[in-house]
């Protein structure tokens, strides 16, 4: 008896930390994983993704980044929230409805919260932290770019730009353009590019399955 009660509660533990789809809230439907360790106010991390799983099943949003990783076992300290985008670009403001969901709904801190994202999310990312650059703490942009019209609206958010060299769908001179853009307003904006050797379009998602991506976000808090 107490074995079989053992067991319910594994799966009963394992259950709670599923992911949870939120639908017909907001203009995007989106999936919010808890944190593993829930605090009184709880840091946020937002994943924008790329074409490839844009439509209407958001079962597709698992097929990589954050959630792929937590399936493979990463904790994070922080909720994460994964919006699905039905078609076109990401639309900034439709992000921030997100943002303002979550922030009206959980004990999130305002202070830290995070934005990342990949191939079209990367651009979405940049879209998003310019127009809303007061709501966040940093910014992870991967195999992606931005606007030079947004690029002086980004020289006070600590922002990471990584691009594989290798990378022949978004080639990495799309990250190079933004920074020297952003860097062209303030030569001393908080952005750096990690160029990852021998990293290809799809092979850099691998670093959202490591908590060091993550890291490099948590140790940034916002300013008042």
């Amino acid at each position: 008896m107490r074995f079989i009660l053992f067991i319910m509660g594994l799966i009963s533990l394992n259950l709670g930390a599923q992911p949870k789809a939120v639908l017909d809230q907001t203009a995007y439907q989106f999936w919010v994983n808890e944190p593993s360790t829930v605090e009184e106010k709880n840091p946020l991390v937002i994943f924008l993704h790329g074409r490839s799983l844009s439509g209407t099943n958001i079962e597709r949003v698992k097929r990589y980044g954050p959630l792929r990783g937590i399936e493979k076992g990463l904790k994070l300290p922080a909720y994460l929230v994964a919006p699905q985008l039905p078609s076109g670009p990401w639309n900034p403001d439709k992000v921030d409805e997100v943002v303002q969901y979550m922030i009206e709904h959980y004990a999130i801190d305002e202070s830290r919260i995070y934005v990342t994202g990949m191939s079209l999310g990367g651009y979405g990312t940049m879209k998003y932290a310019s127009k809303y650059a007061n709501r966040l703490a940093a910014a992870i942009a991967i195999c992606g770019g931005g606007e030079a019209r947004d690029a002086c609206n980004l020289t006070s958010l600590p922002i990471k730009l990584i691009h594989g060299d290798k990378d022949f769908i978004v080639p990495l001179k799309e990250s190079k353009n933004i920074l020297t853009a952003i860097q062209a307003c303030n030569v001393k904006a908080p952005i750096e590019l990690e160029v990852v050797k021998g990293g290809n379009h799809g092979s850099v998602e691998d670093l959202y399955r490591h908590i060091t991506l993550y890291n490099w976000l948590f140790q940034h808090t916002k300013k008042e």
